[in-house]
């Protein structure tokens, strides 16, 4: 069975950073590309971050890049997403999802298996 478990919300003040983890079972993160999307309240959902591991790449979307990093862990089947330089705006449910391709993917309707999400808060 697919599972993915998002982890790692929470408040956090304007400045501040926090990492999320999305904890993958069911399959290989080598094989897919696993993604870090989000959805503010009143906004569609965007993509934020991807990485597909077994290609070496990663893909950030512009009003994160330099502030978000994210990574894989293989052996523990995990992605990572360290966030620093939170802003307000940042303010939304993070999904981790994956989509099996060979490369990275940013095609929102590829992506068939998603985790929960869990909320990122940046307020002071």
């Amino acid at each position: 069975e697919v599972q993915l478990q998002a982890s790692g919300g929470g408040l956090v003040q304007p400045g501040g950073s926090v990492r999320l983890s999305c904890a993958v079972s069911g399959f290989s993160i080598d094989d897919y590309t696993v993604a870090w999307f989000r959805q503010a309240p009143g906004k569609e959902r965007e993509g934020v971050s991807y990485i597909h591991s077994g290609d070496d790449g990663t893909y950030y979307q512009y009003s994160v890049k330099g502030r978000f990093t994210i990574s894989s862990d293989n052996a523990k089947n995990t992605v990572y997403l360290q966030m620093n330089d939170l802003k307000p705006e940042d303010t939304a449910v993070y999904y981790c999802a994956a989509a099996e391709t060979y490369y990275i993917t940013t095609a929102q309707p590829l992506y068939k298996h998603w985790g929960q999400g869990t909320m990122v808060t940046v307020s002071s």
